[in-house]
């Protein structure tokens, strides 16, 4: 078709319409007033993959930020830990930035944004892919599906903060809340170590409630800054003396790992393993009542199809038993 475009989870096509500019609903104008936050506040975004969630963050007029809604997803793609190459079908995990020529009005999905993957840590590392986005729908094939609905509410808090001079919003994506009982049920995933560089970051946000500043070295997220002022331009490159942690959360990182140590005999690993993704047990417990074809129909307004529905009523499975049937795990 003359003008279409296809890239990663995202189609694009010349036939304009004006749901970018839809406003954001009154009933969250109300419930921002409430906590102290106003549309042209600046926002930050959190993603869980295992929970299936994703948090809008605004900095209310404490100036610390604050929980403003948390979003069921609909469905992800892949397992966890980071997406390496195009094609994997992994959702991306890691720190990203989003500026308003991210922002997409025009998505077959309804409405999306682009995370910006491959980072500058990512491409140094030699991942590839393209167009990973935030977006409506329930289909995922390495994107976060939250729902034509909640998507056009979430694309409406970020289009605003930054039309009111937010430079950029900061998405942060991670395997799981990154609490000791979850670090302590996964301490034996390849993944880990990766994990805690990213809790770093976590930690940081948790404590001081602003965006984590963070910086590439040695192949790594590093948060916080550099006592000379710059972090090398190379990702890899060795990193330079930092600044020591504030206080409160290095004794938050110490306390949770410690904690987790403690787990570590008590906390059976839960031995899941994904076939395909994840979804929220909002979106699942009406998938598995009603059908593929009624969920697309409340979640996609095009009703685009839900991806691979078996495997989304199936994951997480329990490894070594298979992807269905007595193997499937329940939601923790």
């Amino acid at each position: 078709m003359a003008g279409l475009v296809v890239s990663g989870c995202v189609t694009s096509t010349l036939e304009l319409n004006d749901r970018g500019n839809a406003p954001i609903p009154q009933k969250t104008i109300v419930k921002m007033r409430e906590l102290g936050m106003k549309p042209a506040d600046p926002v930050l975004v959190r993603i869980f993959k295992r929970e299936s969630e994703l948090e809008i963050w605004k900095r209310n007029s404490s100036g610390r930020y604050a929980l403003m809604k948390t979003y069921p997803m609909c469905r992800w793609s892949g397992g966890l830990g980071p997406k390496r190459f195009e094609g994997d079908r992994q959702a991306p995990e890691g720190f990203y930035t989003v500026n308003s020529g991210q922002l997409n009005p025009n998505s077959q999905y309804h409405l999306s944004f682009d995370l910006g993957y491959p980072n500058r840590l990512e491409r140094a590392k030699g991942y590839s892919g393209s167009a990973l986005m935030v977006h409506g729908a329930c289909s995922s094939s390495g994107c976060f599906a939250i729902s034509d609905e909640h998507v056009a509410e979430v694309y409406a808090v970020l289009r605003d903060a930054l039309r009111s001079g937010q430079p950029s919003v900061q998405v942060q994506s991670y395997p799981f809340r990154m609490t000791p009982q979850n670090l302590a049920a996964h301490s034996d995933n390849p993944n880990f170590s990766f994990w805690m560089d990213l809790k770093a970051g976590y930690d940081r946000f948790e404590v001081l409630r602003r965006p984590p500043d963070f910086q590439f070295c040695e192949g790594r997220y590093r948060f916080g800054e550099p006592v000379s002022g710059a972090a090398p331009a190379d990702p890899l490159a060795e990193c330079p003396a930092f600044a020591p942690e504030v206080q409160q959360v290095a004794d938050k990182s110490t306390g949770d790992l410690e904690k987790m140590k403690s787990l570590l005999n008590d906390v059976q690993s839960p031995g899941l393993a994904y076939s395909d993704g994840g979804m929220n047990p909002v979106f699942r417990r009406i998938l598995a009542s009603k059908g593929p074809e009624h969920l697309s129909k409340i979640t996609s307004s095009t009703s685009v199809p839900v991806s691979r529905p078996q495997a989304a009523l199936a994951d997480p499975y329990v490894a070594g038993r298979g992807p269905s049937g007595t193997g499937a795990a329940k939601q923790q």
